[in-house]
C-alpha cells in the first residue's frame, strides 16, 4: 500500500483487522509505504481487502493497493515486524498534526501520568514533518532518537492494541523533552510546568516571550495589551502588516469575528491553520478587546487555535488572545533553535520558552481564507506540506526553485509533486540559506537526484541564479504560465484552458514587465491572448511601495504632458511641486520607468487616485484595502472599458473604466461605491474575454485572486455566463504555487522535445 499510511496508526489498524478475521502473516513499514503479508481462506483475504478502505485511520489515505496470491507459508500468527529500509523512498511523509481530544484528556487528568505534559501525542497526532530526518518513518530515524523510552513507554509503543503503538514521538515526564525558560542572556530562570507558569506571567505583565514550538519560535505578547503590542512591532521591523493571534478556543474567537461553519471546522481542524476571519463591527465588540494595533485598518484577524499540547497548556493557563506572529526579524526565515533564537531574536523577546527536542526543519504557520465555500491556502506550511500533488502523467524527477517572493521548491517523483513548505521571500541572507537547506533537505529525505531544473524565467531571482549553477539542463518558466499551471495541477485539469493570471510582478517572454494575463493554454505551452494596456512605473520597484507612484505612471499615459492640477487627484496631491517635476522628468525620458500590465499595479493605482493608500508598509496592502473598502456596498454597477481586438493578441484598454473613476472621485462619489464598480469591471473584463476565447474552462490563478470579492464574483459571473471557472484550494494562488507549476511546464516542454 502506497499513500499516508506510516505515523497515522496503520500497522495496529492492520493488526487489529487480520486478526479479528483470523488471518496469519506479517506487515511493515517500508521506504515505499506499507507492505502486508495475510495468510487464510480466499473468503476472509476479500473480506479484509474490502474492509481495509473504508475502516482504515482517520489520518491516513491509500493512494495505490497492490495485491498479489502466493503458495502459503504456514504462519503461526500475526506480526508488526521491523521496518525495511532499502528501496526506492516513496512513503508519504505526514504533516504535522494537531493534538487529538484523547491526548488532551490525557494532559488535562491530574490522575494521568502525562499531566500538564507539553510532549504528548500518540499515533492520532502530534509532530511529523517538523522531526523527520530520513525515510522510513521510525523513531530513529525522528529528532526523537536520543531520547530512550521509559519502560510504561516502551510498553505502549510496542503493544498493538495500545493508541501509542509506533507513535515515533512517544514520550512521558520521565523520558521525554522538557521546556525551560531563559532570560535574554540564556540563563536558565525555570524548568518543567513552572517555566510555562512564569513564561505566562511574563505575558500577562507585557512582556514578548519567544516560545519553541513545532516547527519554529512564536514571538508572542498580550494581545490586549497596546503598549506590549506596539513594542512588538518596532523591534521586529513590521510597522502595520497584521499579527496573527491565537484564542484559548473557539468559543473566545467567536467574540471577536464572525466564524461560519466551514471557518470553525478549519480552526479545529487537524491541519489547524491560521484561518482569516471578518471582524464584528465595533459597536458588536466584547469589553477587553485585543489592542487597535493587531491589524490597523484591517476588518478580518488571522485566528488560529492552539495546536500542540505545548499551546493548549499555555491557553489554559492564560485564558485571553495573545499575539502569536512568527520567530523572526521581518523577512528572515523562523528560528528553530534556541541558541540561534538567542542571537536573532535577543533584541525583541525579553523570555525564552524552549525545549529540548530538535526541530528537523523550520515551518511556519499556513495561512487559509474560505471562499466558494471552501478553503483557499494563502500559505502552505504546517499541517499541509509536504503531502503531494497527484500529477495526471508520470514525470522525469525535476527540482523546481519557485519564485523570489513566497517561495516554495518542488521535486517531481512518478505521478506526484511535493512541495515544500513556505520559506519566504529570498530577500536576506538567511533566506537564501533556508532556500538551500530546504533544497538539501528534499534530496536527502527522497534520494532525489534530479534529471533537469525548472526556474523562473527571470534571471535576476536568487532562486534562478541557483539552478544555473547546479550542472543540469534547465527549463526556463514565464512566471504567469507557472501560475496557470499549478491551478491546472491542483485542479487535475487538462488543456484546452483560458488562463487568467493576475499579479504584481512577472517577467514576460518580450522582455517586458507582465502581469495582467489571459493565457491559452495547449498541450505543450502556451499563447498570449491578451493583457492590458501597458504603463509606465516610475522609479521602478520603488513603485511597487508607493501606489502615487503607480498612479502617475497610469495618469501620464493617459494624458502624458496635460496631467490634471495637484488639487484634482489625491495621487497627484500626495507629491510636492519638485517631486512632480523630478517624476514628470523621469517618465518623460523614460528613466527608470518600465512599462508593465501589471493587474495588480491597476488595483494599487486606484486605489491611491480615490485616496485609500498612497504609499504601503507591506506587500498588498493598497489592494487589500481597496479591496476592504467596498464592504457593505452591493451593486452591480461597473465602468466601460475597451478591448483592442486589431492584433491576434488582444489589448484591453482601463483608460475608459479610470476617466470613468476619475470622474466618480471629482463628484464625491463614496470611495466604497468606486471600489466596487472597479472591482466588477475587472470581472466583466474576464467574463468578455473567455467569451471571445471560445474556451469553456477558464483557470484563475495569480496573487490578484486572493481577493476575495474578485475571485467570488468572478466565479458567480463565469458560471452564469456557461462556463467551468477553475480556482485553488490547496496550494497558493500567489507565488507559493510557481514551484508546481514550474514542474509541469518543464515535463510538457520534454514531453513537446520528445514528440519532434
Amino acid at each position: 500500500m502506497r499513500g499516508a499510511v506510516q505515523g497515522v496508526g496503520f500497522r495496529p489498524f492492520v493488526f487489529r483487522l487480520a486478526t479479528e478475521l483470523e488471518l496469519t502473516g506479517w506487515v511493515n513499514n517500508s521506504a515505499r509505504g506499507v507492505t502486508i503479508e495475510l495468510e487464510g481462506p480466499e473468503n476472509r483475504l476479500e473480506r479484509f481487502l474490502l474492509r481495509v478502505g473504508p475502516e482504515k485511520p482517520p489520518r491516513s489515505f491509500i493512494q495505490s493497493l497492490e495485491y498479489s496470491y502466493l503458495d502459503p507459508s504456514h504462519y503461526k500468527s500475526f506480526e508488526i515486524h521491523e521496518s525495511d529500509q532499502t528501496g526506492d523512498k516513496t512513503a508519504l511523509i505526514l504533516p504535522d498534526i494537531a493534538t487529538c481530544p484523547d491526548c488532551l484528556n490525557d494532559m488535562r487528568d491530574s490522575k494521568n501520568r502525562r499531566y500538564l505534559y507539553p510532549f504528548t501525542n500518540c499515533t492520532n497526532c502530534g509532530p511529523r514533518y517538523s522531526i523527520i530526518s530520513a525515510l522510513p518513518y521510525d523513531r530513529p530515524n525522528t529528532t526523537m532518537s536520543g531520547f530512550v523510552m521509559c519502560e510504561e513507554c516502551r510498553d505502549e509503543y510496542e503493544n498493538p492494541r495500545n493508541r501509542r503503538f509506533h507513535a515515533q514521538p512517544n514520550a512521558c515526564p520521565k523520558c521525554g523533552p522538557h521546556i525551560e525558560l531563559l532570560d535574554a542572556k540564556g540563563k536558565v530562570e525555570q524548568s518543567s510546568h513552572e517555566a510555562l507558569l512564569a513564561a505566562a506571567e511574563g505575558i500577562r505583565n507585557g512582556l514578548i516571550v519567544a516560545v519553541k514550538g513545532i516547527g519554529g519560535f512564536h514571538l508572542m505578547v498580550d494581545a490586549r495589551n497596546d503598549k506590549a503590542v506596539r513594542k512588538l512591532r518596532q523591534r521586529k521591523g513590521r510597522e502595520e502588516k497584521p499579527f496573527a493571534l491565537m484564542y484559548p478556543s473557539l468559543e473566545t474567537a467567536r467574540r471577536e469575528c464572525h466564524v461560519t461553519d466551514l471557518e470553525a471546522r478549519l480552526l479545529l481542524s487537524p491541519e489547524s491553520p491560521i484561518v482569516l476571519l471578518k471582524r464584528h463591527a465595533p459597536a458588536d465588540t466584547a469589553v477587553g478587546s485585543i489592542s487597535s494595533s493587531i491589524a490597523p485598518g484591517n476588518p478580518h484577524l488571522g485566528i488560529m487555535l492552539p495546536y500542540s499540547p505545548l499551546h493548549h497548556i499555555l491557553m489554559d493557563e492564560l485564558g485571553f488572545p495573545i499575539v502569536a506572529t512568527s520567530g523572526n526579524i521581518s523577512d528572515e526565515p523562523i528560528c528553530t533553535d534556541e541558541r540561534e533564537a538567542l542571537t536573532r531574536l535577543g533584541g525583541i523577546a525579553e523570555l525564552f520558552l524552549v525545549h529540548n527536542r530538535p526541530i528537523a526543519r523550520p515551518i511556519d504557520d499556513s495561512v487559509v481564507r474560505v471562499m466558494m465555500g471552501r478553503e483557499m491556502v494563502i500559505r502552505r506550511a504546517r499541517g499541509y506540506a509536504p503531502l503531494p500533488v497527484p500529477l495526471k502523467k508520470e514525470m522525469p524527477q525535476i527540482f523546481a526553485v519557485g519564485a523570489h517572493l513566497k517561495n516554495t521548491i518542488a521535486i517531481s517523483i512518478g505521478k506526484e509533486a511535493f512541495v515544500s513548505q513556505h520559506i519566504g521571500d529570498l530577500e536576506t541572507a538567511q533566506a537564501y540559506e533556508a532556500f538551500e537547506n530546504a533544497g538539501a533537505d528534499f534530496r536527502k529525505l527522497y534520494d532525489f537526484a534530479p534529471k533537469m531544473l525548472a526556474s523562473d524565467l527571470h534571471p535576476g531571482y536568487l532562486s534562478s541564479q541557483f539552478a544555473e549553477k547546479q550542472g543540469l539542463p534547465v527549463t526556463h518558466v514565464q512566471h504567469h504560465y507557472a501560475h496557470i499551471l499549478s491551478c491546472m495541477a491542483e485542479n487535475e485539469i487538462t488543456p484546452p484552458v483560458l488562463g487568467v493570471s493576475w499579479d504584481g510582478t512577472g517577467l514576460g517572454t518580450d522582455g517586458t514587465i507582465w502581469g495582467g494575463e489571459f493565457l491559452e493554454i495547449s498541450e505543450y505551452g502556451f499563447r498570449r491572448a491578451g493583457y492590458f494596456r501597458t504603463f509606465p512605473l516610475p522609479g521602478g520597484d520603488k513603485a511597487i511601495r508607493e501606489p502615487r507612484r503607480t498612479a502617475l505612471g497610469l495618469l501620464f499615459e493617459m494624458y502624458g504632458g496635460k496631467m490634471p492640477e495637484q488639487s484634482a487627484i489625491p495621487s497627484i496631491a500626495a507629491f510636492t511641486s519638485q517631486e512632480m517635476a523630478i517624476l514628470k522628468q523621469m517618465l518623460e525620458k523614460s528613466i527608470n520607468s518600465h512599462y508593465t500590465s501589471s493587474a495588480g499595479r491597476l488595483f494599487d493605482a486606484v486605489a491611491s487616485i480615490i485616496g485609500i493608500r498612497q504609499e504601503t508598509k507591506y506587500e498588498g496592502q493598497a489592494a487589500m484595502e481597496l479591496e476592504y473598502a467596498l464592504d457593505g456596498f452591493d451593486t452591480e454597477a461597473s465602468y466601460p472599458f475597451r478591448i483592442d481586438s486589431n492584433s491576434e493578441t488582444k489589448i484591453i484598454d482601463w483608460q475608459p473604466m479610470i476617466e470613468e473613476v476619475i470622474k466618480d472621485r471629482r463628484s464625491d462619489a463614496l470611495g466604497g461605491l468606486i471600489a466596487a464598480k472597479f472591482h466588477n469591471t475587472m470581472v466583466e473584463i474576464i467574463v468578455e474575454m473567455a467569451r471571445s476565447s471560445g474556451k469553456k474552462r477558464v483557470v484563475l490563478s495569480g496573487g490578484c485572486f486572493q481577493n476575495r470579492y474578485l475571485t467570488e464574483r468572478a466565479v458567480t459571473r463565469l458560471n452564469a455566463e456557461g462556463f467551468l471557472p477553475c480556482w485553488h484550494q490547496r496550494i497558493p494562488p500567489n507565488d507559493g504555487g510557481i514551484a508546481l507549476g514550474q514542474i509541469v511546464a518543464a515535463a510538457m516542454a520534454e514531453l513537446k522535445e520528445g514528440n519532434e
